[in-house]
């Protein structure tokens, strides 16, 4: 009996996944956090992460971007978590600074009224599935639910904005 071949893959490097993929992953980071300094520093220290955990990186798994996307979502909860314990320490004693920017250039002011009043979880589905335009599965699989949960949260999240859109017109 032959063996089976192995298929052969093009083997990506850290380095041009990286370079390929850092602003699909800044751009996600901004989306989810709601602010683009965060954004930076988050990006920063997911490529820091992902080039720590590269060898664990299987292209017949998925793609980088996907691959990188979760891990950027992982290093967000994980930012998300230690704020909450700082401000928490803190007892709310000062109302955290945030960088008032507008989200994403060219977007009205009714529209970005109407992303501010989504929660971090609903921009995070929109940016997935909108703006890095991934589908259900692939975007189900960065944030670790099932593709049905993800077509339920990206429709309720989009009538969100569509009902606060109504309201400011």
């Amino acid at each position: 009996m032959r063996p089976t071949p192995r298929r052969i893959t093009s083997v990506t490097t850290f380095s041009q996944a990286a370079e390929r993929h850092l602003d699909d992953v800044y751009g996600y980071l901004v989306w989810f956090t709601g602010d683009r300094v965060v954004a930076e520093d988050l990006a920063g220290e997911t490529f820091e992460r992902a080039l720590k955990l590269w060898h664990r990186f299987d292209e017949e798994r998925g793609s980088p971007r996907t691959w990188l996307c979760q891990v950027a979502r992982t290093v967000a909860l994980d930012h998300f978590r230690s704020e909450k314990r700082r401000v928490r320490r803190e007892e709310l004693a000062a109302l955290p600074e945030r960088y008032d920017q507008p989200l994403a250039e060219g977007l009205s002011p009714e529209l970005e009224s109407a992303l501010s009043c989504l929660t971090a979880g609903e921009r995070e589905v929109i940016a997935l599935r909108i703006v890095l335009d991934l589908d259900a599965s692939t975007a189900a699989n960065v944030l670790g639910i099932s593709p049905t949960n993800c077509t339920t949260r990206m429709n309720r999240a989009l009538k969100k904005l569509e009902e606060a859109l109504h309201v400011a017109a």
